[in-house]
């Protein structure tokens, strides 16, 4: 029996909005599961690589040190890595508290915010939680991303076409009216 080739995802600093796009594919999905196994994946909820992948896809940057382990750990274990939607393309809605100062966000979220009922005035700071980054960083500016799938998420057609292409050894042509936001 031959093996299937590996695909493994990962969801950064985002909304996990481009995992809900892969399981928007439908009954194709049916039919992707017969081309790939999914390794590392909260799709099935594999917690660490079982060995090298063909194919990670990453949605949302990174705002933290964790996201910038995770997906240095996907670079060294994809062939071909795939910065899915915007925020792992551009950082997007994550990225815009990067003209704001770490420390006046911090104090907003946990101490200042109409909403924040925090009597010991504690920013959180457990040795357990992952340093926040000083801005949230792109994908392509902490590791070399090989393909790029834009929208906010992008549709199940555009993740699909690139999957199948990709695994099939066809060139990585996504038609304009599956990339258009107009």
């Amino acid at each position: 029996m031959m093996t299937k080739p590996k695909v493994a995802t990962a969801s950064l600093a985002g909304c996990f909005g481009c995992h809900m796009s892969l399981l928007d594919i439908d009954e194709r999905i049916l039919k992707l599961i017969e081309l790939v196994d999914f390794d590392k994946s909260p799709i099935d909820d594999i917690k660490e690589f079982t060995g090298r992948c063909a194919i990670g896809l990453i949605e949302g940057g990174c705002a933290n040190e964790d996201n910038v382990h995770v997906l240095q750990e996907f670079r060294k274990h994809c062939d071909i890595l795939i910065a899915v939607g915007d925020c792992a393309i551009m950082g997007d809605i994550p990225a815009m508290r990067n003209n704001i100062p770490l420390k006046e966000c911090l104090e907003e979220a946990y101490l200042n915010g109409p909403t924040v009922y925090n009597p010991e005035k504690i920013i959180p700071n457990d040795k357990e939680l992952p340093l926040c980054l000083n801005r949230v960083y792109p994908c392509h500016e902490v590791v070399k991303i090989d393909y790029s799938l834009p929208g906010c998420p992008p549709n199940a057609d555009i993740i699909w076409q690139a999957l199948v292409a990709l695994l099939t050894g066809k060139p990585l042509e996504l038609p304009y009216e599956l990339i258009k936001y107009d």
